[in-house]
């Protein structure tokens, strides 16, 4: 599996530097990865949305280490070269605010309603 394709979107906030966009093989795209400045330096958060309870769970995530940190590279290579080269008029990705709005012509995807 090969990433194609990073778009980074600025954020300027504490915490969340960017989002990010992955496509993988030119036919798979993840959107609202996360680049966030934690303690120990910036990271790759992967989409998540957030449990009744409080709690945060992945909607998609890398099963491998390997292809954990080939993202990570990926996203974290392209976010210094945006950063190096800001576009003039960033456009943010839609951002995603419940499981609700994920819907594909005639295919809208179940969410977990327990």
């Amino acid at each position: 599996m090969e990433i194609t394709e990073v778009r980074i979107y600025l954020r300027e906030e504490a915490k969340l530097k960017a989002y990010a966009t992955i496509t993988f093989d030119g036919s798979f795209v993840v959107h609202n990865m996360r680049v966030i400045d934690g303690k120990n330096g910036l990271f790759v958060a992967m989409p998540s949305r957030k449990k009744k309870d409080g709690t945060h769970q992945d909607i998609a995530h890398p099963i491998t280490a390997d292809l954990r940190k080939k993202i990570e590279e990926a996203v974290l290579s392209e976010y210094n070269k945006t950063l190096a080269n800001p576009p003039q008029r960033p456009e943010p990705p839609a951002e995603i605010s419940s499981p609700e709005e994920f819907s594909t012509g005639n295919l809208d995807i179940a969410t977990d309603t327990k």
